[in-house]
């Protein structure tokens, strides 16, 4: 065979191996699915056993996979969680993280190194914790919103902080560039939320059981199209992978319920049974970890760097707590907001790819994310378990919302 029928079969085999893992391992700890995706792909890359090498073409399927990721992360998000109190303290939080990840930054990385870093430290893995909010029951939880409106400001923050700082134009005309895509994204939305929608969702219904399955293609024609746009424009493409899902999300909303889960549960079919697993084992692929078992002080970052999204993200995250909320709650919103990982793979790519910091330094950033993502919401869920009940009506009352 050649490296590229071995390439597909180990990726075969990692995408049916994650999940049965992860329930095997369930009666002693609750690993996600995303760690054992990466966990699969460093044992089954250059690091461990050699079987798969980074390459062009799983690169470029990967890519796909992290486009998906971030559509579903903007089809989530109800624009509602980010109004009033809950959305003002949510967006202070991660300013504060971005300027904290700054300033450490500028002692470590000087120049735009700092960027990186800054991005790295104040991201939030949205897309990563809307499962598990759901699969918990939590997502329309006062705990849940909350967590949903961290997460994605958390996500978009540092998307747009790489397009400004990071893309291939000057920080003024990617401000501009900025806002056209802004403002085209606006036109969208706005049209997708008002154009008459009957006769589309009634197409959708008539083909969600035949060969044309109308909904998963326009679907995939979004995000394909909103995903060129933002590289022409020099915009960088996360930001319209999430932009396109909200699009979708305008254009279903009012559609019939039945047919807009089925064409939801589809969509997540495609996303989590194909794409974002690939992009997780691809990344776990070109993990270098010989670069941290090679020097015993570089492996002991990786925890140091996971206590440092604790504090740098979590603190200011839990600014974002419901209101009336109790230490344990507080601090369960904080430590699901310094989960962290897609954005530190992308921003760390980035930054090797600009030789603004070594592969050792993104490595061990990487590896702290890993880390979060295993050990964070485990935490969170237990302090959540702790706190005091906070009551849903008190966290939607506008009087509440109003608050400072």
């Amino acid at each position: 065979m050649n490296n590229l029928d071995t390439t597909i079969l180990v990726i075969a085999g990692a995408l049916i191996l994650a999940p049965l893992l992860v329930r095997a391992l369930r009666p002693a700890i609750a690993v996600p699915v995303v760690v054992a995706e990466l966990v699969l792909g460093i044992v089954a890359g250059p690091s461990v056993l050699g079987w798969v090498e980074p390459s062009q073409s799983l690169h470029l399927v990967s890519q796909f996979g992290v486009g998906l990721l971030f559509f579903m992360a903007g089809n989530e998000i109800d624009p509602t969680v980010l109004s009033g109190r809950r959305g003002r303290r949510a967006w202070g939080g991660w300013a504060l993280s971005f300027a904290i990840g700054l300033g450490i930054g500028a002692l470590v990385a000087p120049g735009l190194g700092m960027v990186i870093l800054a991005v790295a430290l104040s991201s939030t893995a949205l897309g990563t914790l809307l499962p598990i909010l759901r699969d918990s029951g939590d997502l329309q939880s006062p705990f849940g919103t909350s967590v949903s409106a961290v997460g994605a400001v958390g996500e978009f923050g540092p998307i747009i902080a790489i397009s400004l700082l990071l893309g291939s134009h000057t920080p003024g005309v990617a401000l501009v560039v900025l806002v056209v895509f802004g403002l085209i994204a606006a036109a969208v939305i706005w049209s997708a939320g008002r154009m008459p929608r009957g006769r589309l969702h009634r197409f959708v219904e008539s083909t969600l059981h035949t060969s044309g399955q109308f909904g998963i293609r326009l679907v995939l024609a979004i995000l394909l199209s909103l995903l060129v746009a933002s590289a022409v424009l020099g915009v960088d493409t996360l930001l319209g992978a999430f932009t396109a899902g909200i699009v979708w999300r305008a254009l279903i909303q009012d559609a019939d319920p039945g047919t807009r889960d089925a064409v939801e549960s589809k969509i997540e079919a495609l996303a989590f049974g194909f794409g974002v697993p690939i992009f997780f084992i691809a990344t776990g692929v070109g993990f270098n970890l010989r670069a941290l078992l090679d020097q015993p002080i570089t492996l002991l970052l990786v925890p140091a760097v996971a206590l440092l999204l604790l504090v740098v993200r979590g603190l200011p995250a839990s600014l974002a707590a419901p209101a009336g909320s109790d230490r344990r709650m507080r601090a369960a919103v904080g430590v699901m907001g310094a989960t962290a990982l897609p954005i530190i793979i992308v921003a760390t790519e980035h930054g090797v790819d600009l030789e603004l910091i070594s592969s050792t330094t993104a490595t061990v950033l990487v590896g702290a994310g890993m880390l979060s993502v295993l050990v964070f919401p485990l935490v969170a869920n237990s302090l959540r378990r702790q706190a005091a009940p906070v009551s849903s009506r008190r966290e939607s009352d506008p009087s509440a919302n109003s608050a400072p």
